[in-house]
């Protein structure tokens, strides 16, 4: 699957974020209500009467006009109208992308890379643009199975009109639900089951609702212990370093000038980024 086809399933995840966030609006959307009225009248043409004859010339050159509103009328008690729906599905996509990186392994491997450019004590290299884009891009990488379900269970068939779109994100939901699962804490998910009130509560029954925040609490702690783990060799470089300058009696130096170039080379010399997304990679395989 090239680039282009799995950018395209990662905007499908939207919609599933979306259909998540918003399971009313989902059902709504399956029958859907019109807040435009057009009547026979404003389309067949009208025959002027005698005392408006000398104005019609003046209003045969005039556009066709159809007006919108947000009354709902004609639509019964209790439904949103479209044009207010358009209007939260519109500010949602504001937030969509951040929910769907909240979904993926994104969250890991940036907290991660992150951890390692703070610990070689290089604030500004690489850039926040480089670890971002890698980060996104390895997300790609390893979300590739997920995308290539999404396509066959969902995607397809909903391009193939053999299911409606609400169907379509509820398969697309499903290896979505399955990698954020293999990821999470069981802890964790039976302290929102806890928190939100529900009672003993089947793997494959769980809501969306209680897998997404529990699935963030998980991957910030493992990108936290990951970045424990990373910091210790370069803790004993500074350590070292100030010994060694406190031993010279050189206090005036600043031990940081002296640790950054050995924290770069020890770095180089293992093979540091190979190391790290290895691991990253690794790490999503359990």
């Amino acid at each position: 699957m090239n680039l282009g086809r799995r950018i395209f399933l990662f905007g499908l995840l939207v919609l599933v974020s979306l259909g998540a966030a918003l399971p009313g609006l989902r059902a709504q959307g399956t029958t859907p209500t019109s807040n435009t009225v057009i009547t026979p009248e404003a389309v067949a043409p009208r025959t002027p009467p005698a005392s408006a004859s000398a104005a019609a010339p003046a209003r045969a050159g005039e556009p066709f006009r159809l007006n919108i509103g947000l009354e709902g009328a004609g639509q019964s008690g209790g439904q949103v109208s479209v044009a207010v729906q358009i209007v939260i599905v519109m500010t949602l996509l504001s937030v969509a992308p951040s929910i769907v990186l909240l979904m993926t392994s994104f969250t890991r491997i940036v907290i991660v890379l992150g951890f390692v450019r703070t610990a070689l004590g290089t604030p500004s290299a690489p850039s926040n643009q480089i670890i971002v884009g890698l980060s996104l891009f390895l997300t790609f990488f390893l979300m590739g199975p997920v995308f290539d379900r999404v396509q066959k269970e969902a995607l397809n068939p909903y391009l193939d009109g053999q299911m409606t779109s609400v169907q379509a994100i509820d398969k697309a939901s499903v290896p979505l639900k399955e990698f954020m699962l293999k990821q999470t804490r069981t802890r964790d998910i039976e302290y929102f089951l806890e928190l939100g009130g529900f009672g003993p509560t089947a793997v494959k029954d769980l809501p969306m609702r209680v897998v997404i925040p529990a699935f963030v609490i998980s991957e910030l702690q493992t990108s936290f212990q990951m970045g424990f783990l990373l910091f210790l060799p370069f803790l004993v470089i500074d350590f070292l370093v100030s010994s060694v300058l406190m031993a010279l009696g050189m206090m005036m130096m600043p031990p940081t000038v002296v640790a950054l170039p050995l924290k770069l080379l020890l770095f180089v010399l293992v093979d540091g980024w190979h190391l790290v997304v290895k691991s990253l990679v690794q790490s999503f395989a359990t």
